[in-house]
């Protein structure tokens, strides 16, 4: 596992707590985040000290009903936990099913159960983010194993990277749900030409970077297959589908396929 964001390990050594409204002026509303380069530690009108997350910081709670910005980069968080067979939009609208992504997020890690985004749901997801806002147990360079800047895939560099980051949080969230043992990442985001190289399908979601394939790993590919049913993964195929017997691959997107037949799926 990768080393925690600095601002937490300042926050859990000074045993300081989160003062989540007064990091920035932009948090006077309850839908404003800041984006931090560094990790800084401010002091709030009431003499608390706010610690600022080196990703991404959240100013205020979050609900049904709340919009912008601050909701879009929560559901990235939570994509993994939509509902078996479903996926959440990351469109930055906090309706019913996203809710419903955090009051499981919630209850996966041992808190109040109640959808509503507030400080101990933000300090678990800064404990779960590296200072690049990936998750801290998958990296982009293991879902991008075709070149250095995400280019020449169906999307742009920026979409297919971003989409690359939804498919880690979406991995991050089946982890933990088999036990936090690793998962292994054989390979994401392709270029067309990284695509025709290894001879993938013409319409191939590894092109927008919503895919990544799996290696065994300590789970076996059918018990990834099963998994990957509950975690916002549209496309899964594996053990018994052509060409899928030495991997299980998972992808968003629009439409659903699942065939995976030597595992039930």
């Amino acid at each position: 596992m990768r080393s925690r964001p600095i601002g937490f390990l300042l926050a859990t050594l000074a045993g300081a707590t989160f003062a989540l409204g007064g990091v920035s002026p932009a948090s006077a509303s309850p839908d404003a985040a800041t984006p931090t380069a560094p990790t800084a530690r401010t002091a709030t009108a009431s003499g608390d000290i706010g610690t600022a997350d080196a990703c991404y910081t959240w100013g205020g709670t979050l609900r049904e009903g709340s919009s912008g910005e601050a909701v879009r980069q929560l559901q990235i968080r939570v994509a993994g936990y939509p509902g078996t067979g479903n996926q959440i939009a990351i469109d930055g609208a906090f309706g019913p099913a996203t809710k419903a992504a955090v009051t499981r997020f919630q209850a996966a890690y041992g808190l109040a159960a109640d959808g509503i985004a507030g400080p101990a749901t933000f300090n678990k997801i800064y404990q779960l983010q590296d200072n690049d806002c990936t998750p801290v147990n998958f990296t982009y360079a293991e879902l991008n194993r075709c070149n250095s800047d995400w280019s020449g895939g169906k999307v742009s560099a920026a979409t297919a990277r971003a989409n690359a980051l939804v498919t880690m949080w979406k991995l991050q969230a089946m982890r933990h749900a088999m036990g936090d043992r690793p998962i292994t990442v054989n390979g994401g985001f392709r270029s067309v030409s990284c695509n025709s190289a290894v001879g993938g399908a013409a319409n191939s979601r590894h092109m927008y970077g919503h895919a990544a394939d799996l290696g065994a790993g300590p789970q076996g590919f059918c018990a990834l297959a099963q998994a990957a049913r509950n975690h916002g993964f549209t496309e899964i195929l594996g053990p018994g589908y052509p060409g899928h017997n030495d991997h299980t691959h998972v992808a968003g997107g629009s439409g659903r396929f699942w065939s995976a037949p030597s595992c039930g799926i």
